[in-house]
């Protein structure tokens, strides 16, 4: 996590600065981001002593705000604000029933046209049930070539949806995308 101080109008001590970024790692505990970015904007106006802190990753963003009189009880007001905020966003994150995506497996049928009689009906020789696997349509592609098969169903990594690339007889590609 990065941690990055402003100091406006006052001049911190080697104190204040060692302080304050030793209370404000804690916060790291929180955040599983490694790229996240901690803000601490810490001011004097008169005889207010003001910090603000600014928290950025992928998933969170929050702010605290807080003032008083003495530097070191701002930052851990600010920090104790902070901390409560983080705790209650985990919290929910903790409580909230896992949204997970249905499993869709693809089945396929293979289907004999034997000549038996005029009129018969096709039977179904074969079953196969898979999962298809994410990939761009390029690789569905290349996939394609790879396995000499005339079809393929894959999951368009872009849409999220399922897809069928197939051979045509002029050696194209032809894609069918329900667009679910």
């Amino acid at each position: 996590m990065n941690i990055s101080f402003t100091f406006k109008n006052f001049e911190p001590s080697d104190h204040l600065k060692g302080y304050a970024e030793k209370r404000f790692e804690k916060v790291a505990k929180y955040v599983s981001d490694a790229e996240a970015d901690l803000q601490v904007n810490l001011l004097v106006e008169k005889f207010r002593h003001k910090a603000d802190v600014i928290l950025n990753s992928d998933r969170i963003h929050i702010s605290a705000y807080e003032d008083s009189e003495d530097m070191y009880s701002t930052i851990d007001m600010v920090l104790d604000k902070l901390e409560a905020q983080l705790r209650k966003m985990r919290e929910k994150m903790k409580n909230r029933p896992r949204q997970a995506r249905p499993n869709k497996m693809v089945q396929m049928n293979y289907i004999s046209f034997d000549e038996i009689g005029a009129g018969a009906a096709p039977t179904i020789v074969g079953t196969d049930a898979y999962e298809p696997k994410p990939m761009s349509v390029d690789e569905a592609a290349m996939q394609l070539d790879a396995l000499e098969n005339e079809f393929l169903v894959f999951r368009n990594a872009e849409t999220e949806g399922v897809n069928v690339i197939y051979k045509r007889k002029n050696g194209d590609y032809g894609l069918i995308d329900p667009g679910n």
